[in-house]
């Protein structure tokens, strides 16, 4: 803020180019802090307690190596995310980003907004200069009180009595609880725990009102509920076979639809149980025949997701065995990336030659686009429903299996609720909301969240995290690994055999949970069916 507020001045003044801002900071570790004050117009960024404590734990040996080696390392570990960040961009050089303020503030009010951050996309209020003093006077007051019992807060894993996790040990095992012994008991307990949690997404602000309620008899049936549901796009290679297989067939029971991801699917499941009804198209192509594209009821375009926006698919070498290379035409223990951008897709025209394209060899298909929620989000939905695309996909930030990095997991994509309502005022005052179905997926875990969701403009439901864990999923985080512990996300037959206990029932009570838990809220509200 002091350097924003600085920089902002001296630009009004045309004094900017005459200085440098050297930021010396103690709070500045990560690469997305650095990239901050660099992109708020930072020269150079010294994060000096990030260097002091590399120096104190290589002087106590809990470091290997030469101290300023250590540093080094740290430095260049910087550096790489940067270009990583800034490459996000289509930007090559750091003086190119500097000031450039590519960021959207969720949670600021205007005010520190216009002094600190001029011009940068802020849709909602937020903390004032007041609230933000008061906080910073709590840290300093722990910072000078009795620090041998020094909590470490929890922010890059859970740790009890930390930072808030969505999905946290309690939620975890309440669900699985209650999907295990199909008890609407346990799963209005895990609901309550989502429900009533502390406001951790943007979702959890928001109050449904409950006037004139109606008898549940008179809210459309548990069936028609879940045909708006989807699972979200999650590649053979990412899970194993058999939870992709154990998704599919819980989807296809329930008359929703699982998604294939972007990793192909073998043939053998073409026309049976076990085939995904969406189809998806990412810009590495993978898997993508002819042959699989007519075995689908959706196509779906993925232009981007919500947790990592802007870095594509990425799937270690370690887990592409002889059969993920098989279907995705590639050599095992290779890994295999997805860019960032379809190499084919510039414009909205070249979209819509895609879409036209993909219509041409499955015409009885739905044809869906990807986008994750940004600012402007609502412009680009309405040039996709003018491609004569089917339905629009808006993904939020909240979402994302451990496997994404955890810097762009916190810091990347925006929250759905945002993103969504900018696409479905957007296509309204194009005139275009009849022509398209919006979808919206991310972090969704109860009734109430499908709830929010259909006020603000989606018409189906997309879960990916959710019914993972319901198949079996701890949550561990070591997706990308290739050892997860439970079976789910990983290629290692020994785990598979001894660990993995997906059923699909599972999978299925807790999407009937779900649309029961919705039913219910329905009748609360006095509304008699969800398009309502």
């Amino acid at each position: 803020m002091g350097l924003g507020a600085v920089h902002q001045e001296l630009v009004r003044l045309g004094l900017r180019a005459d200085t440098n801002l050297i930021v010396s900071s103690a709070s500045a570790r990560d690469t997305h802090h650095i990239a901050c004050l660099i992109g708020f117009g930072a020269t150079a960024v010294f994060p000096w307690l990030a260097y002091q404590s590399i120096l104190d734990l290589t002087h106590k040996n809990e470091l290997k190596g030469d101290a300023n080696e250590n540093c080094a390392r740290y430095r260049k570990g910087i550096n790489k995310g940067l270009l990583k960040i800034i490459s996000k961009m289509g930007i090559s050089t750091i003086s190119s980003y500097r000031g450039s303020q590519l960021f959207e503030i969720v949670g600021l009010n205007t005010q520190i907004v216009e002094t600190c951050f001029t011009n940068t996309t802020s849709r909602i209020e937020g903390k004032s200069f007041k609230d933000l003093d008061k906080s910073l006077r709590a840290l300093d007051d722990y910072a000078r009180s009795n620090l041998s019992d020094m909590n470490v807060g929890g922010l890059l894993k859970y740790i009890h009595g930390g930072e808030y996790h969505t999905y946290n040990p309690e939620i975890v095992k309440k669900l699985q609880e209650a999907v295990s012994s199909n008890s609407i008991d346990l799963y209005e307990e895990y609901a309550k725990l989502v429900d009533t949690r502390p406001p951790a997404m943007l979702r959890d602000l928001l109050e449904v009102k409950k006037e004139n309620p109606i008898s549940i008899k008179s809210v459309e049936d548990q069936k028609s509920i879940l045909t708006r549901f989807d699972s979200a796009g999650m590649s053979l290679g990412a899970l194993s076979p058999d939870a992709h297989e154990t998704l599919a067939e819980a989807m296809n029971a329930l008359g929703g639809r699982s998604n294939s991801g972007e990793g192909g699917e073998a043939v053998e499941r073409y026309g049976t149980s076990k085939m995904s009804k969406i189809k998806q198209i990412a810009s590495g192509r993978f898997g993508v025949t002819p042959h699989y594209l007519v075995n689908a009821e959706v196509l779906q375009i993925k232009i981007a997701q919500g947790a990592k926006p802007g870095e594509g698919g990425q799937l270690p070498g370690g887990k592409v065995n002889k059969l993920i290379a098989k279907l995705r035409y590639s050599t095992p223990g290779i890994t295999l990336i997805s860019p960032p951008p379809h190499h084919d897709i510039y414009s909205i025209e070249d979209l819509a030659q895609l879409i036209y394209d993909l219509k041409q060899v499955n015409p009885k298909a739905l044809v869906s686009v990807k986008l994750v929620s940004e600012p402007g989000v609502g412009t680009i939905a309405a040039g996709v429903a003018k491609a004569y695309a089917d339905l629009i996909t808006i993904s939020g930030h909240d979402g994302g299996t451990g496997a994404s990095p955890l810097s762009s997991i916190r810091y990347a994509g925006s929250p759905w609720e945002l993103g969504l309502a900018e696409a479905h005022q957007a296509l309204r005052e194009s005139g275009l909301r009849g022509n398209i179905r919006l979808q919206t997926d991310g972090g969704m875990k109860t009734g109430l969240d499908v709830i929010k969701a259909a006020v603000l403009g989606a018409e189906s439901f997309g879960f990916g995290t959710g019914p993972m864990i319901a198949m079996g999923c701890k949550y561990l985080r070591i997706c990308h690994l290739n050892n997860c512990a439970t079976g789910v996300a990983t290629q290692r037959k020994d785990i598979i055999n001894h660990h993995f206990i997906g059923e699909k029932e599972k999978v299925v009570n807790y999407f009937k949970f779900i649309a029961d838990d919705v039913r219910r809220h329905l009748s609360e509200m006095g509304v008699s069916k969800l398009e309502n």
